[in-house]
């Protein structure tokens, strides 16, 4: 589950409340080790989701570097031909 936060920081254009909320989402779900909480526990659930969003975002804001920003576009690609790789190798 995890595997699918991606890197937030130092992106051109920065990240999307959208793009917080679905990485502190997974952090969640993996946390708590479920995908859909049952009704009991989701409003503790929705909770902590907003919580680590607003933790994220709060990082985020915060963060600074001297490094350029990053392309969405160009890292995207590089990620597709890594994947592209693995797959060839376990194949």
């Amino acid at each position: 589950m995890c595997r699918n936060i991606r890197q937030l920081h130092n992106f051109e254009p920065p990240a999307t409340s959208e793009e917080v909320r679905a990485a502190a989402l997974q952090y969640v779900r993996k946390v708590s080790g479920s995908t859909k909480p049952s009704q009991a526990n989701q409003a503790a659930f929705d909770e902590a989701v907003e919580e680590v969003a607003a933790a994220t975002q709060h990082l985020l804001d915060h963060l600074v570097t001297s490094a350029a920003p990053k392309d969405r576009e160009v890292e995207a690609a590089k990620a597709r031909e890594r994947s592209r790789q693995r797959y060839e190798r376990a194949g």
